[in-house]
């Protein structure tokens, strides 16, 4: 019974440290990316709706943010690079994907 109990106490810690690092990526990048586009773009916080997710690609390009600009019929996707600088992947026009790199 005690090993049941340690068994499922290490699980729950392990998924804990995993969820937590998931949402402090997810939290991070959005900051960074919001950051850029209000100080670097000069675009308002109440015109921007983000969503970030997990892109399945590899590197820094994983954790991407989803951009919607009020007024805007485009949809933009933005990364954090190694150097920690927000990077524009690719936009979404009209239903075809535009990548940058």
């Amino acid at each position: 019974m005690k090993t049941i109990f340690q068994i499922s106490l290490g699980l729950l810690i392990l998924l804990s440290i995993i969820f937590g690092h998931i949402q402090f990526k997810f939290n991070s990048t959005n900051k960074a990316v919001m950051d850029y586009l209000i100080d670097s773009e000069g675009l308002s916080k109440d015109s921007l709706k983000t969503e970030p997710f997990m892109a399945n690609l590899s590197g820094s390009k994983n954790w991407m943010v989803s951009v919607k600009i009020e007024g805007d019929s485009k949809t933009y996707y933005y990364y954090l690079n190694r150097e920690n600088k927000v990077v524009l992947e690719s936009y979404v026009e009209n239903g075809v994907e535009k990548v940058m790199d």
